[in-house]
């Protein structure tokens, strides 16, 4: 093959890591938030519950969670991997897979765990707020909704953004992980490549990672100095 066959061939894959980073990250944000108010609830039951989630989550790793959620429904229903199976797609048959179910089980166990990451990110911006922005809000007879998204949440924003940018740019880099229960993402590409005898694709891969976590540094980057005006 040559370069610009090669070069083709990986953007296809990288296509695959890029819808697979979009959707995470845009299903992981706001559960996160919604997780973040769970574990600060009031209500006890429902705080710890959630607490042992997140600690779970946490403490497991992401390879890991994506073999439980890949075999772990078939195991359960005595069906096998083939839960997840039933949904053509002519790139994936390229490679020789014949659905996206891996795929899909992949969004779940990258959504549910960024979601735990981003929580705790959440909580630590929200309570990092002194109570007097909550008190001087009630004497000007804000409710609590209009306090927490006129008052709070731009101020959270700013401090959590640092913590929040680097978990976005770990899951760049996660997205590799996919490949173990046959995502047909770019290093599986470049793996697919290895076993016909072309190797360096494989460290050419490595210049797309580069490309698009330089992007999202820049990205970053301008967004912390348009929240500059927040003086925290």
């Amino acid at each position: 093959m040559s370069f610009i066959d090669v070069t083709l061939s990986l953007l296809e894959g990288f296509s695959i890591t890029c819808v697979l980073f979009i959707l995470t990250l845009v299903l992981s944000l706001p559960l996160g938030l919604l997780i973040s108010f769970c574990t600060m609830s009031k209500f006890k039951p429902l705080k710890a519950v959630f607490k042992v989630i997140v600690w779970v989550v946490r403490g497991i790793p992401l390879m890991l969670q994506l073999f439980m959620i890949y075999y772990l429904p078939g195991i359960l229903s005595d069906a096998n991997v083939s839960f997840w199976g039933g949904i053509d797609n002519t790139f994936y048959f390229k490679y020789g897979i014949d659905n996206v179910g891996c795929f899909i089980a992949t969004l779940i166990a990258f959504v549910i765990n960024y979601a735990c990451y981003f929580s705790e990110i959440f909580r630590g911006g929200i309570e990092s707020i002194s109570v007097g922005q909550y008190e001087a809000g009630k004497v000007l007879g804000m409710k609590k909704s209009q306090i927490f998204g006129k008052v709070i949440l731009l101020q959270v924003v700013k401090r959590i953004l640092p913590p929040i940018s680097n978990e976005v740019i770990t899951l760049v880099k996660d997205t590799a992980l996919a490949r173990v229960i046959g995502v047909i993402e770019i290093i599986k590409v470049a793996d697919v490549m290895s076993s016909k005898g072309l190797i360096w694709p494989l460290f050419y891969t490595g210049v797309f990672y580069l490309i698009f976590v330089g992007l999202l540094t820049l990205l970053f980057g301008k967004l912390e100095k348009k929240l500059d005006y927040f003086k925290v």
